[in-house]
């Protein structure tokens, strides 16, 4: 288990390096006028992807749930691509990356990498990860209780995405002056 703990927090100190770029990049953004949206659900997705980190490591113990080699390490693999695919979309958004909903008022749609074959290929890396890293020991407990969770977070936060590329407020919420950071395109 010891290798999975270390997984676990690699993972979750990635997640801070994470807020250390969205960060920045609130700074960048806000410089520029942005706009931020859908401040409600923001502490959710904190919560939630929390409760992952946390869900897999106490799954683990607590029911002593067992390594599969071929199940382990297949889902490691897909860690690592999900850790892959998440950093191409930080790369190509760039100073627009974050991990709020912020809008740049005036700056195109990113077309590129990632975005040229999916709308939201961050939320493909999301699932795939709520998938795979409790799933890599077993804990497949929190991998169904996270997907589930998760999807009805995304849909919140995909129609929030949308309406504020699209610039017209929705029940996802109105765009309000930020404080903070944002992932639209």
């Amino acid at each position: 288990m010891v290798w999975y703990v270390l997984l676990v927090l690699v993972v979750g100190v990635e997640r801070l390096v994470e807020l250390v770029v969205a960060r920045r990049h609130t700074r960048w953004s806000l410089a520029r006028g942005a706009v931020e949206w859908g401040r409600g659900h923001y502490p959710v997705m904190v919560v939630l992807h929390t409760g992952l980190l946390v869900g897999c490591l106490a799954e683990v113990r607590a029911l002593d749930r067992p390594f599969h080699p071929a199940l382990g390490w297949t889902m490691l693999a897909l860690v690592v691509a999900a850790q892959g695919l998440r950093w191409w979309c930080v790369r190509t958004l760039g100073p627009r990356w974050n991990t709020r909903v912020l809008v740049v008022p005036g700056l195109p749609l990113v077309s590129g990498g990632p975005y040229r074959w999916l709308r939201h290929p961050n939320y493909v890396a999301v699932v795939a990860e709520g998938i795979a890293l409790p799933l890599a020991h077993g804990a497949w407990l929190t991998a169904v209780l996270f997907t589930v969770a998760n999807a009805a977070l995304l849909v919140v936060r995909i129609r929030c995405e949308e309406a504020a590329l699209g610039g017209s407020p929705d029940a996802a919420g109105t765009p309000v002056p930020s404080g903070a950071g944002g992932a639209a395109r």
